[in-house]
């Protein structure tokens, strides 16, 4: 994947919203008694402890591209291991692969869910969630802003394919041989704070911007970005913002 930087402090200043996913992708994954449980992408590794909860006689694996995240997960007392998903291969006794909003940074991911299912074991579970949002203004307002000639050219961002719809990734999966379980939901968060849209994809979606420009250059584009958030999710006089959040989710059972 292409390196940027990773600020888990940040990432964490939502970590409430952004776990219900995670919970909600683990609640549909059957494993029993499963060998070894990989953590694929475990960001701080704030959820990668339940995975143990949940499954306390597995080994744990987690493993994150970031330094920063695996840092921070090594603080939380997670034995992450610094290692890029694409070179990741499932070993002969992983039985539950999670991975947690990653994927969409990954541009040949569906190639790679196909080597994956393809080398489980049979009965190990595969489960990931990814967000569906690209084509929401939280995405599109920060792609057109970049198109503009200001910022033109500083900066390459994700588009509205990097991730699949719902139906191709259970086309996918299935055609590995798994039998699947494919679904979306959309999370209407109740955010409060001043510009709390900005907020919310500085930890995410607005990396690449950060690391391209200079941070004077930053702070001008954040400038120019607060006020067209706002237009697009605007507060409510109890002073708290909607900002509906799609997220993708897919579980497939090894056969």
């Amino acid at each position: 994947m292409t390196r940027t930087s990773w600020d888990p402090a940040l990432y964490l200043g939502f970590d409430d919203h952004r776990s219900r996913p995670f919970l909600d992708l683990l609640a549909r994954v059957g494993a029993a008694e499963p060998r070894r449980v990989v953590d694929l992408g475990c960001g701080p590794g704030h959820l990668t402890g339940l995975l143990a909860q949940r499954w306390p006689g597995a080994a744990v694996t987690a493993l994150d591209s970031s330094p920063e995240m695996v840092a921070a997960a090594r603080e939380r007392g997670v034995d992450a291991e610094l290692a890029d998903v694409v070179d990741w291969s499932p070993s002969p006794d992983t039985d539950v692969v999670i991975t947690n909003a990653v994927l969409q940074w990954v541009p040949s991911h569906p190639q790679l869910l196909r080597r994956w299912v393809a080398a489980l074991a049979p009965g190990a579970w595969f489960a990931m969630q990814v967000p569906g949002n690209f084509a929401a203004p939280s995405h599109a307002l920060v792609r057109e802003l970049l198109a503009e000639p200001r910022w033109q050219g500083g900066v390459t961002l994700r588009g509205e394919l990097a991730v699949a719809e719902p139906a191709e990734y259970a086309e996918l999966l299935a055609g590995a041989g798994a039998a699947v379980d494919v679904w979306e939901t959309t999370y209407l968060q109740r955010l409060t704070g001043a510009d709390p849209v900005l907020q919310w994809i500085r930890g995410t979606a607005l990396r690449p911007v950060r690391d391209a420009l200079a941070p004077d250059g930053y702070a001008a584009f954040e400038a120019d970005l607060a006020p067209r958030l706002r237009r697009a999710y605007p507060q409510r006089t109890d002073g708290a913002t909607w900002f509906p959040f799609r997220r993708i989710f897919a579980v497939a059972h090894a056969g």
